[in-house]
């Protein structure tokens, strides 16, 4: 048990009065030689909330104290909501004008004021802020004779920032902004800021995104060592290396994947073997070749985390010379990989594998769609084409067939969502917003990936090293129990709620396939799950009901996969003494930690890009009529989604034939008079009457069938 433990044990206890850092270093005999590093810990405890430090100076644990310690979650109507650091606790309900000048995104303490009753949430007021999250705010200027204020682009914070006029530099009205705060806000007044940057007006092409890219501080640009260091790396693979590693330049290797792609890291190969197994290779860039360990460009890659996939733009965790070049799997010259050869029984169990040091040469840059022409439509000119590869490709396709059955038997949760391919002209404006395509060729290269993933994580598992694990924890039973009364609504049930197996949810999601509830079972399934992370301690990974699961296979767009690329290979040259393990055990969780949270703000820039330009697309559209299916019920309306994935929200307000009851229990909207129903999963026709691209809000209406 280390001193963190060590001291959280000990104030959980019944007897434990709040101790000074003095007292508390005396009672664990403390010499003066470790005093400096003691207080350093408990001062590291108190950044991360794990201890609080009263105005007395002792020392306690947030629960014995009657507080909270997490991240407030702002709601744009002024409220919000701490959720806690310790996943013990429920979130703790906080009322505008007990916020006391917390923003949202900041690590607080809140004071539990008033306990929730039946399920509710408890009240509270923040007493402390402990970290604050916004000290540059993106969003719209707006002007005054004497003053100025900006509305932030994030809903959830809830105050505009005042602007003094001699802050204004230049920025003139609807100019989209970047403030730095120079005063923070307090119980009622209003954060203040200075303009530093003028992205735009707001209707200009390009501002949006570039307001996206600035609201997550995505960085654009590498620093100036990163690029010196990437300058030096030298366009040839030296011979030497070369012949150190495994030669798989004769074989025949190829990369899979969508036609605008341009960092390849992942290639693969396929054998059949006397006795019927098949020998799947699944060859990674070997990025970690290049990035080398504290180096500028491996901490500017940390930092990063991870490649951004915005609408119209990439932002990379390495530089181009990197990702599209020297590392990216390009066809017809040589490339250092790490390769995983597997073999696989007819039931899709790996029998035997094996991980080498290798360089390949890819025979062909095969897309997507021409592959899964191939296969599906037998499309002739492809045929002729791919004549050197079609039976490698068709061996694939009963490979891939075989691994996803095997992982379906074993309940492995697979999501039926359709993701959207957004189409932009060359001005930036949105033209086609449809489905992404999830065909044969995509479903290749899953599976493929999915297995080598499992492999890895298995093989060091037994190693027993420290290693980064993709983890996604056991649901909540509250929330299942919750998502089962839901189903129940529709004729459905699970069993074994209390310990849920991903196997009963798996049968659920094949019931209801097709039907027109699917994707809103599939959206609440989704949410009453936990998100998966990364993590050094191996928990399993409940969505794909796998034992063993981590990153592998994109380094070059993953901080953990270049990481664990560095400690499979430190472990096949029996390089892990015991100083390096002493190491990776110290870092690793901080690189978990680190990479788990750009994962989250990836995704959230990503999504919010997709939905203006889908909101984008709309203001063309105001007035068009649609059919779409009811995809949420709210008590302030019915959100529906469109065939072409595209949301808007139908507002209460608008359904003037009746007077309609929201139905909290059964998700639906019930006339008083007619009694008629909208549910979940309903078809209804409406039509766009409002399209708010800062807001990215999407409004319907709905219209009668007759009036089309």
């Amino acid at each position: 048990m280390n001193t963190k433990e060590k001291l959280i044990e000990f104030m959980k206890k019944e007897i434990y009065k709040p101790m000074t850092k003095e007292e508390l270093a005396n009672f664990f005999n403390i010499t003066n030689k470790e005093k400096k590093e003691f207080y350093n810990i408990l001062d590291e405890m108190e950044r991360d909330g794990h201890i609080i430090k009263t105005r007395r100076k002792r020392y306690g644990i947030p629960e014995k104290m009657n507080l909270v310690v997490g991240i407030l979650q702002g709601h744009p109507r002024g409220y919000g909501f701490v959720v806690p650091i310790n996943e013990e606790f429920t979130d703790v309900f906080v009322p505008f004008q007990d916020l006391n000048g917390a923003l949202h995104g900041d690590k607080v303490i809140a004071r539990i004021i008033k306990k929730g009753k039946d399920g509710k949430n408890h009240e509270g007021e923040i007493i402390r802020i402990l970290e604050r999250a916004n000290y540059k705010i993106v969003g719209t200027f707006e002007k005054s004779r004497n003053f100025g204020f900006v509305v932030p682009d994030d809903p959830r914070i809830s105050m505009d920032v005042f602007i003094p006029k001699v802050e204004m530099n230049g920025a003139k009205t609807d100019h989209k902004v970047v403030v730095e705060i120079i005063r923070w806000p307090e119980k009622r007044r209003s954060p203040e800021g200075k303009i530093i940057e003028i992205l735009g007006y707001k209707d200009d092409v390009g501002t949006d995104i570039l307001a996206a890219i600035k609201k997550y501080n995505l960085p654009e640009d590498f620093p100036e060592d990163v690029i010196k260091q990437v300058d030096k790396i030298p366009e040839k693979i030296p011979q030497e290396e070369i012949k150190r590693r495994v030669d798989l330049r004769r074989m025949n290797i190829f990369t899979i994947d969508g036609a605008d792609a341009k960092d390849l890291d992942d290639a693969v190969s396929i054998e059949e073997l006397d006795n019927g197994n098949y020998r799947l290779g699944v060859h990674i860039a070997d990025v970690s070749y290049y990035v080398k360990e504290k180096s500028p460009l491996d901490k500017e890659a940390l930092k990063r985390g991870t490649s951004v996939y915005l609408v119209d733009r990439v932002i990379p965790m390495l530089p181009k010379k990197l990702s599209n070049g020297a590392c990216s799997l390009n066809p017809n010259v040589p490339r250092l990989t790490l390769s995983v050869f597997m073999e696989i029984d007819k039931n899709g169990k790996v029998v035997d594998h094996e991980i080498v040091e290798s360089v390949i040469e890819s025979k062909e840059r095969l897309v997507y769609t021409d592959v899964s022409d191939l296969l599906e439509n037998e499309d002739p000119e492809l045929r002729k084409r791919y004549s050197h590869i079609l039976d490698d490709l068709k061996k694939m396709e009963h490979l891939c067939n075989i691994l996803r059955r095997r992982r379906e038997e074993r309940g492995s949760i697979d999501f039926n969502f359709s993701e959207s391919k957004i189409i932009l002209n060359e001005d930036g404006k949105p033209v086609e917003v449809k489905k992404a395509e999830r065909r044969i060729a995509n479903r290749i290269i899953e599976e493929f990936m999915l297995v080598c993933n499992e492999t890895v994580a298995e093989y060091m598992y037994w190693s027993q090293v420290p290693f980064v694990y993709r983890i996604h924890e056991d649901p909540d039973e509250e929330k299942i129990i919750e998502f089962n009364k839901f189903i129940h609504n529709f004729g459905y049930s699970l069993k074994g709620i209390q310990e849920i197996h991903p196997k009963e949810l798996k049968l659920l999601l094949d019931k209801v396939e097709g039907k027109k509830e699917e994707n809103i079972i599939n959206t609440l399934m989704l949410r009453s799950l936990k998100k998966a992370i990364y993590s050094t301690e191996n928990s399993g990974h409940f969505g794909l009901a796998a034992r063993y699961y981590c990153h592998f296979t994109s380094p070059i767009r993953r901080y953990p996969d270049l990481q664990i690329h560095r400690i499979i290979k430190e472990f096949l040259k029996n390089s892990l003494n015991e100083q390096r393990i002493a190491k990776l055990e110290r870092i690793l969780p901080k690189v978990a930690y680190k990479s788990s949270e750009r994962e989250r703000v990836a995704e959230e820039a990503e999504r919010e890009v997709e939905d203006l330009k889908k909101a984008e697309f709309m203001l063309e559209r105001i007035g068009e009529v649609y059919e779409g299916i009811i995809s949420g019920v709210t008590p302030f309306g019915i959100f529906v989604e469109l065939e072409n994935t595209i949301e808007g929200l139908v507002h209460i307000s608008s359904l003037v034939d009746d007077y309609y009851q929201y139905d909290e229990d059964n998700y639906c909207f019930i006339g008083e008079r007619t009694n008629k129903t909208y549910r979940i999963g309903d078809i209804v026709t409406v039509k766009v009457v409002k399209a708010d691209i800062a807001k990215r809000e999407i409004d319907f209406i709905l219209v009668d069938e007759d009036e089309n």
